[in-house]
Formats: structure tokens, sequence, C-alpha cells
């Protein structure tokens, strides 16, 4: 007998007679990385970040922020192979992560082009007098 509202949810949606019926929709539901597990919902929260970091394009370069966008890209590599690794193989996370990574390479090779990679990381030398 499952204990949690979630165990019990996902028994009674997965014994609707149309769910048993379809077959796709049976093994998504069922499935390790499926609806009702955090694996499935944390990569499709993570979707929001890409996509702010998107609506970020049209931001002027230097309001850019490149620690940020460093992170977002360092997190978008390590975590694409690390979710190729763990069991289940979440391939939800691998796509967010690859796009996390595009999108911060895009953002960083902007601050490049402009010259301004550095701004904000390395200190600006005195100017002396």
């Amino acid at each position: 007998m499952a204990l949690g509202i979630v165990p019990r949810l996902k028994s009674s949606i997965i014994n609707i007679p149309a769910v048993k019926n379809n077959e796709f929709l049976y093994k998504f539901l069922d499935s390790p990385a499926g609806p009702f597990t955090i694996h499935f919902w944390a990569p499709s929260f993570k979707w929001c970040i890409s996509l702010a970091n998107i609506a970020d394009m049209q931001r002027p370069v230097e309001k850019v922020s490149t620690g940020q966008q460093i992170a977002i890209t360092a997190t978008g590599i390590l975590f694409t192979r690390l979710s190729l690794v763990v069991v289940p193989v979440n391939y939800n996370l691998a796509s967010v992560n690859v796009f996390m990574a595009g999108t911060g390479m895009i953002q960083l090779y902007r601050k490049y082009a402009a010259g301004q990679l550095l701004d904000g990381i390395v200190p600006a030398e005195e100017k002396k007098e």
C-alpha cells in the first residue's frame, strides 16, 4: 500500500482504462523519470532559466553579467553529462542543460565581441594622475 499522496495519485491515474489502453501515455506516466517524480519537474522548471536567458539577448551587452553567464554555461555543460550517467537517464534534463550551455555561450560571445567579457571580473587598474 502506497503511503504518500503522489503514489496513490499515480496508481489512480494509470489505472484509468483510457490510460491503460494507451501504451505511450501509460509508459510516460509510469516512467521512473515521469511526471510523478522530481526527475520530471526539476528540468521542466529549469527551462525558465534558459527562456530568461533568451529574453536577455535583447538587453544591452553591458547589462549582461559575465559571472552569471559563466555559471549558466558551466552548469549546462556539467549537468548534461550527469543527466546521461545517472539512473534513470533523464533526456529532459540533458536537453535543458544543452540549451542552457548554448544560451550561456551565446551571451558570453556577445560580451567578447563587444570587448566587455572581463568587465566586472578583473578589477580596473587605478588611474594615476
